[in-house]
């Protein structure tokens, strides 16, 4: 397995977006709680970047690090190439640990805004979340996909906060 693109193209999309912060009017949900949500997460939607674009099959794994903060590794398979893609990054709280805000890195000391803005509170089997600006936005599930109502739930809501849920890219599995 190569070390893919992402990490690099994520560094810079994070630069760019400037900060770990959260969109204006998005609120990281609260009562969050970090042992439950580690693990292997399926990507279900998301806004088109550069470092994911032409990848299917995408998850995203959670894993505690030892200095406290959480191993991040993102892999997707590159249909094009025929190989599958990896990238491995770090994330921290950005306050309290039970406010679902983080920023994460790819790439040495520079952070982007990790921010779950929606979560299934009782089983933790969806998630939605979004980087410092309403271009980054992920909807992620513990299967490959997710029942009709709640995918439509979260994108009425994630449109309702100014994303262009038009622009969505369902990913394949």
């Amino acid at each position: 397995m190569k070390s893919y693109r992402l990490a690099l193209t994520g560094f810079v999309a994070a630069l760019a977006a400037g900060c770990a912060g959260a969109p204006a009017g998005v609120q990281p949900v609260s009562g969050f709680e970090l042992q439950r949500y580690l693990g292997t997460w399926y990507e279900v939607a998301r806004l088109d970047h550069s470092f994911e674009r032409g990848l299917e099959r995408i998850t995203a794994t959670y894993e505690l690090r030892d200095d406290g903060g959480v191993k991040v590794t993102n892999r997707g398979y590159d249909v094009a190439r025929g190989e599958w893609k990896e990238a491995v990054g770090k994330a921290y709280f950005v306050g309290s640990p039970d406010v679902g805000q983080l920023k994460v890195s790819f790439f040495g000391p520079f952070y982007g805004g990790y921010n779950i803005i929606a979560l299934d509170e009782q089983d933790y089997r969806w998630v939605m979340i979004c980087g410092p600006s309403t271009s980054y936005l992920w909807i992620l599930s513990r299967e490959p996909g997710l029942p009709q109502p709640i995918q439509d739930s979260l994108i009425a809501q994630a449109r309702s906060l100014g994303f262009d849920t038009d622009q969505l890219i369902f990913v394949r599995h």
